[in-house]
């Protein structure tokens, strides 16, 4: 008997729940079926490893950033516009695909690591074309950082930071 197509992505979603909410050591193969409300060997039918479910993560958060940066391709205010503002986006998909491949990546996993290093590339990448210099790349790095620190952090909105129109026209007027 076939297994339920969405069944996979259940167990991969209780992963990333376990690992965004408990931390890496909690995120084990049996709290993870348990979570997800699968059998052991319903787990073990779609992963065969932990590490299994590490690199399926990772495939996902890759999925959901060229998704995003898409999204950003098509945004109606520019790229860099469209990048900041995602940037305010919290517990959305691709934010906690990004949250719990850096809980693997703080917990020592080489390939997690190597993933986020890869995203961090895919922004700037994405990016470059858009800004006169490294200079303005980095400026719209940080300021996109700074943006997610404190949404992420709950140190405050957005709109307590700085209206964001008129961060973005800032930035604007600095990386044109």
């Amino acid at each position: 008997m076939a297994r339920p197509p969405h069944a996979r992505e259940k167990v991969l979603d209780a992963f990333e729940s376990l690992l965004i909410d408990d931390g890496e050591r909690a995120a084990t193969m049996d709290a993870t079926a348990r979570a997800a409300g699968v059998s052991k060997g319903g787990l073990l039918y779609h992963f065969g490893s932990k590490s299994a479910m590490e690199e399926a993560l990772v495939e996902r958060m890759d999925r959901l950033v060229i998704e995003d940066l898409e999204a950003m391709t098509a945004s109606s205010s520019g790229v860099v516009d469209a990048f900041i503002r995602s940037s305010a986006t919290i517990n959305s998909p691709l934010d906690r695909a990004i949250v719990s491949v850096g809980r693997l990546a703080t917990s020592g996993s080489p390939t997690a690591a190597e993933a986020l290093r890869r995203l961090r590339e895919s922004w700037r990448a994405f990016l470059d074309p858009h800004v006169p210099d490294d200079t303005a790349l980095t400026l719209v790095m940080l300021v996109a950082d700074g943006v997610y620190f404190n949404q992420a952090l709950e140190i405050g909105s957005v709109a307590e930071i700085a209206d964001m129109d008129a961060l973005i026209a800032l930035v604007r007027r600095l990386t044109d």
